[in-house]
């Protein structure tokens, strides 16, 4: 017996080398870091995605990972090409007989890699509830649904109160940035989005109420598309001559113009500290070159913008590059909002001498201290809260109030109407923060008209106990939610970056009971991207869509951390207890990482003979007075079977701005202090556009993946070497 016992014994022993060699091995993963795109590689895509068909990709029956063959190399594809090829290699090849077929298709694979990468871990999927105060009349015959929130469907609306208003509560902030919501950030805060929809309108495409886009007519009195022989494509637009601003000033061609051209300059870069890239416009990067200078021009540049033209005062154009088309959604190309034009370029003009639109010299004026005036006033517009300059959208702000973070809003008397000819009927708008543990008291004491999706177990249940006996003073509609609750992550730094992290964190949440507990039995939980009453997912569906549920197990969990490397402890010895740490070659970290360490300081990355070995600790940051943070706190925080993993979990609760600047590493909102600390949070995203695409949002190109990257992941699978 003693014999056999130490014969079993020997070939543990021997199996468990063997794990360790192999888990040291895949520790030493080629990496992009300290590489130089354009160099030493640059997107798969890029290289020879441009012709591929869906009849070319070959993919795996059991992982469900997608592969082509070019020149007799075999190549995975990865996130960025997979979501490139979902919108522009929609061609019918093979058996797919349409471009629907085709997107389907791609879009099908898109997620199957992404819940391999699991960039974020979706919680709840849930029912939402707007519940109203019943003064507002014309919910139940214009219901809010994923598509048509509040903020949109109160047009159809009107007010039986005796100031005919409507208070919308909201339980973000709102920052002020109303004239345009994404300024200075990746991403728009969702109450500033929201009070931006109402004002920033005529637009010339739209979406409808069911998710769609469509040309508004009221507003497009002809458009005209033009294949060119150089395979680019015109969009040339005529708007109609009696549209008109919130203070009765004329809409004309250059007020569609001036945005998008002011955006494109170094001028609007040095405002917003960000650059915003209009990459499918013919003649972009050369316009984005011109600094107002010779030099800049004899560099390349150029001050012509050759992709916008301006016909006459209610005519122009756009061409976008044949590399950009056939597009999916191509009517989204010709889609362009009516902004004041002076609030974005002051007195300079835009010109047109037959060759594209251009900014006169003003534009482009220096101080003393050689900054650009002009940049001086985009910052100023984007904060604006007033009636400096007029709106177009059915309402314009009136007054926001800082401390209270609520805004008026005052119907626009000369607004055209929205795709349908609708106009608003209620004369006033407050737009308010609420906070959800208080938002039903607010209600029933007429602080706030409108709560919208209501979700949670606790929070729903006494909201619609509260309407059921409200002897019909407050109504509810429900839908079920086009997204997600989701514990978020910074996916390039720290040990989230690796995706065996992402996946364990996954197996050792109980994501079914939590989004149980959560809605109270008014959802349910996803496994990757999308909304269940999409086409495209009951179409990915039938085509046999193969998703991994990530059961929970924390044996999993170790099992996936073994084999990527997660084998030491803090001394670089064999892990046998406690916190588990990864051997990562020096190369293949960035500085930031090289010093990632616990929120408390008591597991750090630490340097042992040329390598790094880095904790399995995760820092999360939670929004304070949030259900969803204090679910978190059980079903995260002192999660046992993280700890039983490895793991060590620490957190910060605090505001919302402040989380943002975490998860972006940047000032956006001026909290951000430089140095990066947590890569987990929890927040939510939604799928509610009929127009899924997510092209760009997975580049591994530097010069684009701060502003684009959805995620912060960087597909190894998208690497093309190119030495």
């Amino acid at each position: 017996m003693k014999k056999l016992l130490a014969m079993l014994l020997a070939i543990v022993m021997v199996l468990s080398a063997a794990s360790f060699a192999v888990a040291e091995e895949a520790a030493e993963e080629k990496s992009i870091v300290g590489k130089v795109y354009g160099e030493d590689y640059t997107n798969l895509y890029n290289a020879v995605g441009k012709n591929i068909t869906i009849a070319d990709v070959e993919e795996d029956p059991d992982t469900g990972f997608a592969y082509i063959t070019v020149d007799g190399v075999r190549y995975e594809l990865g996130m960025d090409f997979l979501s490139m090829a979902m919108v522009y290699n929609t061609t019918p090849a093979g058996d797919y007989e349409t471009a629907d077929d085709v997107y389907a298709a791609w879009w099908r694979l898109y997620i199957q890699r992404w819940n391999y990468l699991l960039p974020e871990v979706p919680l709840y999927s849930n029912e939402y509830y707007d519940v109203y105060n019943a003064q507002i009349k014309g919910v139940d015959t214009h219901p809010t649904n994923p598509f048509w929130a509040p903020p949109a469907a109160l047009i159809d609306w009107t007010s039986e109160k005796e100031d005919n208003s409507i208070i919308i509560g909201n339980t973000t902030d709102l920052s002020g940035k109303f004239r345009y919501p994404t300024f200075g950030a990746t991403s728009p805060g969702a109450a500033d989005n929201d009070v931006g929809g109402m004002t920033i309108g005529l637009s010339t495409v739209t979406n409808t109420k069911e998710g769609g886009y469509v040309w508004a007519d009221n507003i497009v009195k002809e458009h005209v598309e033009t294949e060119n022989e150089d395979g680019s494509k015109t969009f040339t637009i005529t708007i109609f001559d009696d549209l008109k601003f919130s203070d009765g000033s004329a809409v004309t061609a250059k007020d569609y113009l001036a945005f998008g051209m002011a955006f494109a300059t170094p001028v609007a870069t040095e405002a917003s500290g960000r650059q915003v890239r209009s990459l499918t416009v013919v003649g972009y990067d050369e316009f984005a070159l011109y600094d107002g200078t010779e030099e800049s021009i004899a560099n390349g540049a150029s001050k012509t913008y050759k992709g916008l033209r301006l016909i006459d005062d209610y005519t122009f154009s756009v061409t976008i590059k044949a590399d950009y088309l056939p597009y999916f959604y191509d009517i989204t190309y010709a889609a362009f909002d009516a902004q004041y034009a002076p609030m974005w370029i002051g007195a300079a003009e835009i010109k047109d001498d037959g060759e594209g639109v251009y900014f006169s010299d003003d534009f482009y004026a220096k101080n003393e201290e050689g900054k650009y005036i002009t940049a001086s006033l985009i910052a100023d517009t984007a904060r604006n809260t007033d009636e400096t300059y007029p709106y177009s959208g059915p309402y314009k702000v009136v007054s926001f109030d800082v401390t209270d973070k609520s805004a008026v809003l005052a119907a626009n008397e000369y607004y055209k109407g929205n795709y349908e000819g609708t106009k608003p009927q209620i004369a006033k708008v407050v737009y308010k923060k609420i906070i959800s543990t208080t938002q039903l008291e607010d209600l029933k004491a007429g602080g706030v008209d409108v709560l919208s999706g209501i979700t949670g177990g606790d929070a729903t249940n006494e909201a619609l106990a509260m309407a059921d006996a409200s002897n019909g003073a407050f109504v509810y509609t429900h839908y079920s939610r086009a997204g997600y609750g989701k514990l978020g992550i910074r996916a390039d730094y720290g040990p989230v970056q690796f995706v065996e992290v992402r996946q364990a964190i996954a197996y050792c949440m109980d994501r079914a009971q939590f989004a149980k507990d959560f809605t109270g039995g008014y959802g349910g939980v996803v496994d990757g991207p999308y909304y269940m009453g999409s086409w495209m997912y009951k179409a990915a569906v039938e085509q046999g869509m193969l998703l991994d549920a990530y059961s929970t197990s924390a044996d999993s969990a170790i099992a996936v951390l073994e084999e990527g490397g997660w084998i030491y402890d803090a001394e670089g010895n064999p892990y046998e207890s406690g916190v588990r740490y990864k051997k990562i070659a020096a190369d293949q970290l960035s500085d930031n990482d090289k010093i990632y360490k616990s929120k408390d300081g008591a597991y750090v990355t630490t340097e042992i003979d040329g390598y790094y070995y880095m904790p399995l600790a995760l820092n999360w940051y939670g929004t304070d007075n949030n259900e969803f943070t204090d679910l978190l706190q059980t079903g995260f925080l002192a999660n046992d079977n993280l700890a039983t993993a490895g793991f060590v979990v620490q957190n910060q609760i605090g505001d919302f701005a402040p989380m943002l600047d975490e998860l972006y590493q940047a000032q956006v909102y001026g909290y951000y202090s430089g140095t990066p600390m947590y890569c987990c949070f929890n927040f939510a995203t939604g799928f509610n556009s009929a127009v899924y695409d997510y092209s760009f949002n997975w580049t591994i190109d530097p010069s684009m993946y701060e502003d684009y990257s959805a995620c912060y992941v960087k597909d190894l699978a998208d690497v093309y070497w190119l030495k």
